[in-house]
């Protein structure tokens, strides 16, 4: 994890939030590659969901919504964690994460600490100049509920009918008392969830199918089969709502960790909503006559934690290079262009192949240090492949393209490095 740390700064992937002041605990900024990667692997997800798809609709809820949909969604009473003190530094953690009957891990005392008690992590605000009780909203702890709000709106709107889904990509915020392991766990992060509406008594034919379909994108990811598994939550594991959960988890090298949940969430929350909000959350089929509230089919992935994933699961260490080993549907830069001297016309000539790569795609020109160096640094930002334009390409306006996996070095013709690159890049 040092390492990945390292590089990830190195290479301005991600930088500590407010560095310059000594930075605040928990929250990142996404450098040039990183916010390169970040959308990369939003884009796929989205396409895999809405664009390869014709029944899943996409949606963008606001942050801030009517506090009454948190105590719908139980989210005012029930989502906490247990909270307990050191009683001589003062250090807070998570009961279910610590043992109680060891020292303290901060100071090393061996005094007791403090009772567990509740600890709600949603982020709370107020909404108009008066910070009064009335005026209290929230944070949203997770993106779901503007989807199930928005049941009728986008089912009539785009004409949908159960079976169908509805997906977004969006910020949530939750007050942990303990993030950690870099990007792992923050306060703020960006989920991708789609939540699919079902018949019951069609959920769990479903669920079987998602829990499928979820894993497999993960090699469209890049990621390795063997760091990949399904984890089923007990009985003492289930949220209340849930008559079934899987975790995808992924071998991070702190231990094995979940990626992406999959819940079977019933008619739990269309259910709630319909009973606070007094509207008919309900779903009449004008075909076979029925009413019934639709059953749900959760995806919920932390766009963060992905990449966090993909980051450790593109890092190779070879003999002479460091290399990140991404999917080229995600790499950030997928291409760098090289003159292989800074004269005899090789600089205009690459200068004019960045030109017409550029908008097709994110590209990277280097002309700084020798070619073995530039190759190295594009190694380390996970670049598939680097196009240097040499003597020959004076001769007959062919390139070299090296590329970054197996570093093997082919000729093709500058008029054809776009078709080459649309093949590579599929």
């Amino acid at each position: 994890m040092d390492k990945i740390v390292s590089l990830a700064k190195r290479r301005g992937f991600i930088y500590q939030s407010s560095e310059i002041y000594g930075g605040i605990n928990s929250c990142y900024d996404y450098g040039p590659l990183g916010v390169e990667l970040k959308r990369n692997i939003k884009d796929l997800w989205w396409k895999s969901m809405v664009y390869e798809r014709d029944d899943v609709e996409g949606v963008d809820a606001s942050i801030l919504m009517h506090p009454k949909v948190w105590e719908a969604s139980g989210h005012v009473e029930g989502f906490t964690d247990p909270l307990i003190d050191c009683k001589i530094c003062k250090s807070r953690f998570r009961e279910d994460k610590i043992d109680v009957s060891k020292p303290c891990p901060v100071c090393g005392n061996k005094e007791s600490f403090t009772d567990a008690r509740s600890f709600n992590l949603m982020f709370k605000t107020f909404m108009g100049p008066v910070e009064d009780s009335a005026n209290i909203v929230y944070l949203r702890p997770e993106t779901a509920q503007g989807i199930f709000t928005n049941f009728h709106n986008v089912r009539e709107s785009s004409r949908q009918r159960p079976p169908f889904g509805i997906a977004q990509i969006g910020k949530a915020f939750r007050n942990e008392i303990t993030p950690g392991n870099f990007i792992f766990r923050t306060r703020e992060f960006e989920q991708m969830e789609m939540q699919f509406f079902v018949k019951p008594g069609d959920d769990e034919k479903w669920f079987e199918y998602w829990m499928e379909a979820r894993l497999s994108w993960y090699e469209r990811l890049g990621l390795k089969k063997e760091k990949l598994r399904f984890h089923e939550h007990g009985p003492d594991e289930l949220a209340h709502y849930a008559k079934a959960a899987f975790d995808i988890e992924y071998e991070f090298p702190f231990d094995w960790q979940e990626i992406e949940g999959i819940h079977n969430r019933t008619d739990f929350d269309l259910g709630r909503h319909a009973e606070y909000s007094s509207k008919d959350m309900g779903f009449f089929d004008d075909q076979t006559k029925e009413k019934y509230i639709p059953y749900v089919i959760e995806t919920s992935i932390g766009c963060d934690r992905t990449l966090l994933t993909t980051l450790i699961d593109a890092y190779t260490e070879e003999e002479e290079r460091v290399v990140l080993k991404f999917a080229p549907s995600v790499a950030p830069f997928k291409a760098a262009i090289f003159p292989l001297v800074k004269k005899d016309g090789m600089p205009e000539l690459a200068h004019k192949i960045t030109d017409e790569l550029r908008g097709e795609y994110r590209v990277f020109y280097d002309e700084s240090g020798s070619i073995g160096r530039r190759y190295r640094r594009q190694d380390e930002a996970g670049t598939p492949f680097c196009i240097t334009i040499d003597n020959d390409t004076l001769k007959d306006n062919t390139v070299t393209i090296r590329h970054r996996d197996s570093m093997e070095q082919l000729r093709v013709a500058s008029s054809q490095l776009k078709e080459y690159l649309a093949k590579q890049l599929k």
